[in-house]
């Protein structure tokens, strides 16, 4: 099987990217990979490292604030879509894949002139401008959550989950105690993105001088922009904070409670895994999207949401406490998220990849 899979921008594109060549890899060892993905966002580091062939593209997403700087964006998508359609025609792929993140929309349509079988990843609840339109031509849509089935054309849209809760399963744990923790005491985990979040960090170390008088014990993970800002705060002998963490899904495993965002990735690590969480959806993204990805879960009983503007010392210390002392709650958080985790979520796409490639 030759495979082109294209994704690009944050962890919540790439890593479901990666857990579907990896599932690829284990179903069909001989097959060929071709990643494309932007030239400066995350991609261009961390697939190179994977041992995945790798061609970046310039791209631009669209400009929301200011419509008319959107002229160079469409020149970037037709130079993007010249550059993609030659890319393709030297690799002959069997299907292109993509995961989500502006730079498909090119690549993707330049597929669908080129006729090859087209599958798209929704990670998300509410779909994003570039699956928006891939939708109308892709030949299957597999979205990560059940309340997206409505947004895409009925015909085309399989209710997979996200390939990257599959992949979690089989992630060996680490343990709190290799951070320096006591293993017999409950750890709560802050991380408010992989490179973290101004306004989260005023208030996070706001809340930092009040854990002393807590039982449990606290991991701060600040993204790496803003790890300096802390350095200022004196930390309790129960607070460790660190600026990033490859394996954070090890240790989550070994983790009592989170307090995250509402990424499309965080969302299935939880589910996939079972861990009570107090999301904090980000109120910066498209659609907001993280709030409804929150929302699903909420309304299944399987998190709490604590919204940016009401996050403070005073209600964030009360709602940990209460999901950490009241057992009954917390059970069924952690029963009602793996509920909601599809372990079969990469295989199931796999699937689907291989039905496109019989029909073709």
């Amino acid at each position: 099987m030759k495979v082109v899979v294209v994704a690009g921008g944050t962890g919540g594109h790439i890593y479901p990217a990666v857990a579907i060549i990896n599932k690829i890899k284990e179903k069909e060892p001989n097959s060929e990979f071709l990643y494309i993905g932007t030239t400066d966002r995350l991609e261009k580091d961390i697939i190179p490292s994977l041992q995945i062939p790798f061609v970046g593209l310039e791209m631009k997403g669209l400009n929301r604030k200011n419509p008319f700087a959107n002229f160079s964006v469409i020149k970037k998508f037709l130079n993007a879509k010249k550059k993609a359609t030659q890319v393709l025609k030297d690799f002959q792929p069997d299907i292109v894949v993509g995961a989500g993140g502006y730079i498909t929309a090119p690549v993707l349509y330049a597929a669908h002139k080129l006729r090859i079988p087209i599958l798209i990843h929704e990670q998300n609840s509410i779909p994003g401008i570039s699956n928006k339109f891939i939708s109308s031509f892709a030949s299957t849509i597999c979205v990560s959550l059940p309340n997206s089935l409505d947004l895409f054309p009925k015909e085309k849209v399989v209710y997979t989950g996200n390939p990257r809760s599959e992949e979690i399963l089989s992630i060996q744990k680490k343990k709190k105690s290799t951070l320096g923790f006591d293993q017999g005491k409950k750890l709560v985990v802050f991380v408010m993105g992989s490179l973290g979040s101004t306004t989260m960090t005023e208030k996070i170390k706001e809340l930092i001088p009040a854990f002393s008088e807590k039982d449990y014990q606290v991991l701060i993970i600040t993204g790496k922009n803003y790890y300096d800002n802390y350095q200022e705060v004196s930390t309790p002998a129960n607070v460790k904070i660190l600026p990033f963490m490859e394996d954070l899904i090890c240790l989550l495993k070994d983790t009592d409670l989170l307090v995250s965002r509402a990424g499309a990735s965080t969302i299935a690590e939880i589910t996939a895994i079972g861990l009570p969480t107090i999301l904090v959806p980000s109120p910066y993204v498209t659609n907001n999207h993280q709030y409804k990805n929150a929302k699903e879960l909420e309304d299944h009983g399987a998190c709490r949401i604590i919204q940016e503007e009401e996050f403070s010392k005073e209600k964030v210390l009360k709602e940990i406490d209460f999901v950490l002392t009241d057992q009954k709650t917390y059970y069924k958080m952690k029963e009602n998220s793996m509920k909601l985790g599809k372990t079969n979520s990469a295989t199931h796409i796999y699937e689907e990849i291989k039905k496109l490639i019989n029909n073709k």
